[in-house]
C-alpha cells in the first residue's frame, strides 16, 4: 500500500502505539528494522502512520517487542488496513483537521464522557443552540463557514443515534445549563432537549450544581473517548483557537479518568438531574 503524507488521528495513534511498545523494549528502529526483517524507514514510516501495516505484521512487531498483552495485539490488529471512509471525509477541506479527526474518532470509540462547565456538550445540542455558538466565535466565522461547522457537528451526533451506540455519558456544570446563546427561546429548547436525550437508555446526563462539595476545579473541559482497551483511550480537549489537542499518554489517561470519576461523585444523580433542568426551563 502506498504512503500517505495525511494520516489521520488513527492511523497516526497505531503508529505512536507501536512506538511505545519499541521503547520499552529498549529497541532502535534500527534494531526493530533487523528484527524484522525490514528496513529502518519502514519502521519509522509506520511509526509516524505514514504507511498502512497489515494485521500480521502488527502480531509480527508485537511478538518481536515481547509484548504478551493479547487484548492490546487484538484492538491494534483491528485498526490496520486502510483509512476509513467516513462521512467525515467529505470535510477533511472545510473544517479544522482536528474535527475531522475527532468525528472518526468518537465513531470508533466504545464509550464516551464528557465535562462541560459553561457549554453544552456537542453532542447534545440542538442546532439552533449551536448556530448561535458559532455566531459568537472570535473572529466571526463567514457564513458558508458556519454551515459547514453546523452540518459536521450534526452529523456526529449521529453516533447516539446508530444501532449499537456507545454509552455516553455527559457531566455539566449549572453554569453551562444557564448560558443564555441564542436568547430564551433557543435556551429553552437546548434544555428540553436535554432532558429528551437523557431518557435514552444510552444516555446519561447528570449536572453538578453551583455549591457542591470537593468540586476539582480543573477549569477546563474535556472528551473522553474509551477505546477497546485502557491504552487506547483518549482525551480531547478544546483550545481558544478553535482546534483540538489529543491526549494518551498513560499519566494524562488516569489524571482525566480521576477528574471525570470525582466530577461524577459530586453530581446529582440522573433523576435528580432531569428534575434540576426541568426547574430551569420553568424558570425561563
Amino acid at each position: 500500500m502506498p504512503p500517505t503524507n495525511s494520516p489521520t488521528l488513527r492511523q497516526r495513534r497505531l503508529g505512536a502505539e507501536l512506538r511505545k511498545l519499541r521503547e520499552r523494549t529498549g529497541l532502535t528502529t534500527i534494531g526493530a528494522a533487523q528484527l524484522l526483517g525490514v528496513n529502518q524507514a519502514r519502521i519509522s514510516m509506520i511509526e509516524t502512520g505514514r504507511t498502512p501495516v497489515s494485521a500480521d505484521r502488527i502480531r509480527s512487531m508485537a511478538h518481536a517487542y515481547d509484548c504478551s498483552d493479547v487484548r492490546l495485539i487484538d484492538a491494534l490488529a483491528a485498526m490496520t488496513g486502510r483509512r476509513t471512509r467516513g462521512w467525515w471525509e467529505e470535510y477533511r477541506e472545510h473544517v479544522p483537521v482536528a474535527l475531522v479527526d475527532l468525528a472518526e474518532l468518537e465513531h470508533h470509540a466504545t464509550a464516551l464522557r464528557v465535562a462541560l462547565l459553561f457549554h453544552v456538550p456537542a453532542l447534545l445540542q440542538t442546532t439552533d443552540h449551536a448556530r448561535a455558538l458559532f455566531q459568537a466565535v472570535v473572529p466571526p466565522m463567514r457564513q458558508y463557514e458556519i454551515e459547514y461547522r453546523l452540518t459536521h457537528r450534526m452529523k456526529r451526533q449521529g453516533i447516539l443515534h446508530r444501532d449499537n451506540p456507545p454509552p455516553y455519558t455527559a457531566v455539566i456544570h449549572e453554569a453551562a445549563l444557564r448560558m443564555g446563546f441564542g436568547g430564551p427561546v433557543v435556551t429553552c429548547g437546548q434544555l428540553k432537549h436535554l432532558v429528551d436525550m437523557s431518557e435514552l437508555p444510552h444516555v446519561t446526563v447528570r449536572v453538578i450544581p453551583f455549591g457542591a462539595e470537593d468540586f476539582p476545579t480543573t477549569g477546563q473541559s474535556f472528551d473522553y473517548e474509551e477505546g477497546p482497551v485502557p491504552q487506547l483511550d483518549t482525551v480531547q480537549l478544546d483550545s481558544h483557537h478553535g482546534a483540538c489537542e489529543f491526549l494518551d499518554a498513560e499519566a494524562q489517561l488516569d489524571k482525566y479518568r480521576a477528574v471525570l470519576d470525582r466530577m461524577e461523585s459530586c453530581a446529582l444523580s440522573t433523576t435528580e438531574s432531569r428534575d434540576f433542568i426541568h426547574h430551569l426551563i420553568q424558570d425561563l
